[in-house]
């Protein structure tokens, strides 16, 4: 482990055992329900993410758990390796000495599981409807002058005005990548889902064993050519040493670590840490933090709809909040988790906590209420949005909803499963309609550590994330990003960007936690980085 953010403890994986373990190691003893069925053999493994799959869709959606799908079976132009060094990945790059033409030229070899050969026209209709979804992919088009494919082989990118960041982005682990996909497919309009998963990347889809939210399977596709350099992050040769990968959905937290003590599964992407004693005591697994800068958790609210298109009304729910009972809840252990205010992250080059005084400092019940008094609140319920089946979702909105009706809220929380809220956040129908007001998600903080990647620092209004914030403000400091000629004077616009988006409440940072993988000793090789990947890995007996 290289880094450790402010208070968080670098003996993250030694905490000593109690009378817990033993309560625990009990109840590790549960039968794993038979129906789950799953294949053990040397070529299969068969892992518990932290979702359910619903949405196939990597460009329409930023749940994390579609983007690993994406990264399954589709390819990208370039990637970023453990330095966030940009490499080549299916292209090769140039840049003109003027910075305003970039000239892709596809690697040799590249193949779609259906047999056709990915072609530059291929990757061009693919970063289109990308372009139109991804926060820093719109700033690219804003001054793009063209883009289009000049061969088979060759895409050329033209713009208006030098983008220095334009590698970066499109090199970017998440949270949209740039997944190059058929002309036919990523011709869909941006709006709408494609309805066809056929990519070039390790593993194909097996599209007829695919149970929505409870199983997928991937299979080796054995026409991939791997680059010949050692994989490293997302960049590199992705060497497929399995047959199978099957993703198969355990909600609840315990089933899921019995699975793993008994063996009947190979790897869990999210261990509850108040159960890891359970892990940690079995000399068959590897328990560990896969990032060591963690995720931050947030809230995000509707701006589209009464009550929080009114700021007052979104800065009096911001002052109910506290950062400390959020964390307690969700993660318990001080050890993995950490109050923070950056929007950027803390432990980034960008993290300031500018505005973040009452989040850190536990809320304030009765500031909040007087200033929602001030702002007329006339009692419009706030839908919140509550995801039941994700270890690391269920503590925010009941801890939240708690906190905003102390306040003076009027508070309708309605449960449901990942998916539904990932497919229900997307509707920009009034709350009575079903729309929504308010709800959490996570994203790792090397996914929001810039203006230009992270997703919700957007004033675009309907071409924002969800909760569309038209802010027009925000938008001229990002422009000012850009353009600010170093570090210096970066920093110091991303501290002025930090300010505004706490004065508008254009979401609620919730404190940073990191999250435990945990896997049998039988799976080797697991690249270790912020997206679970299962290129490289092997599986031994």
């Amino acid at each position: 482990m290289t880094f450790i953010p402010n208070g968080f403890s670098g003996s993250v994986l030694t905490k000593s055992r109690s009378v817990m373990l033993a309560a625990a190691l009990a109840a590790s003893t549960a039968i794993v329900p038979a129906a789950t069925a799953l294949a053990q053999d040397g070529e299969t493994i068969t892992a518990v993410m932290h979702s359910g799959l619903r949405v196939l869709d990597p460009i329409i959606t930023t749940a994390h758990i579609t983007r690993n799908h994406g990264y399954m079976i589709y390819d990208v132009l370039i990637a970023v390796n453990e330095n966030f060094e940009v490499q080549p990945q299916m292209a090769d790059f140039e840049v003109s000495d003027d910075g305003l033409t970039y000239t892709f030229t596809l690697r040799d070899g590249l193949l779609f599981h259906d047999g056709e050969p990915v072609t530059a026209a291929d990757a061009v209709a693919s970063l289109q409807r990308w372009g139109e979804r991804d926060s820093g992919g719109q700033l690219i088009f804003d001054v793009t002058a063209s883009l289009e494919a000049t061969d088979d082989k060759t895409i050329t990118w033209t713009l208006s005005e030098p983008f220095t960041p334009l590698l970066d982005i499109v090199a970017k682990q998440s949270a949209v990548p740039p997944f190059i996909m058929p002309a036919r497919v990523a011709e869909t309009p941006s709006s709408e889902a494609i309805t066809e998963y056929v990519g070039s990347g390790p593993f194909s889809f097996v599209e007829e064993e695919f149970e929505p939210g409870v199983s997928v399977t991937y299979e080796k596709f054995a026409d991939y050519v791997p680059r010949e350099e050692p994989a490293n992050w997302m960049a590199g040769g992705k060497v497929v040493n399995v047959d199978r990968v099957v993703w198969t959905s355990m909600p609840d937290a315990q089933t899921a670590i019995n699975a793993l003590v008994s063996g009947e599964i190979d790897y869990l992407e999210q261990a509850q840490i108040d159960l890891l004693p359970i892990l940690q005591a079995s000399p068959d697994l590897t328990v560990e933090v896969r990032d060591p800068l963690g995720f931050q958790t947030m809230g995000r609210m509707n701006f589209k709809h009464p009550p929080f298109d009114d700021e007052k009304i979104r800065q009096a729910a911001m002052m109910a909040i506290s950062q400390e009972n959020v964390l307690a809840t969700l993660v318990g252990n001080p050890e993995y988790y950490s109050l923070c205010g950056a929007i950027f992250g803390c432990g980034t080059p960008l993290a300031d906590e500018t505005g973040s005084d009452t989040l850190k400092s536990g809320g304030d019940a009765e500031a909040a209420r007087a200033l929602l008094e001030e702002a007329g609140y006339d009692n419009t319920p706030v839908v919140l949005m509550q995801p039941t089946d994700v270890v690391t979702l269920t503590a925010q909105p009941v801890v939240v909803a708690q906190a905003l009706r102390d306040a003076g809220f009027n508070v309708d929380m309605q449960a449901m499963d990942w998916q539904t809220l990932v497919t229900r956040r997307a509707s920009q129908s009034a709350p009575a309609d079903g729309g929504w007001n308010i709800f959490f998600t996570n994203w790792s903080v090397p996914e929001i550590s810039s203006p230009l990647i992270n997703p919700m620092v957007n004033g675009r209004g309907d071409e924002a994330w969800f909760g569309w914030p038209e802010d027009p403000a925000l938008e001229e400091l990002r422009a000012e990003f850009i353009a600010a000629d170093g570090v210096e004077a970066q920093t110091e616009v991303a501290q002025r960007i930090q300010a505004h988006v706490l004065e508008t409440v254009n979401y609620v940072p919730l404190g940073q936690y990191l999250t435990v993988q945990a896997r049998s000793n039988k799976m080797v090789n697991m690249i270790q980085q912020p997206v679970p990947v299962f290129w490289q890995v092997d599986k031994t007996e």
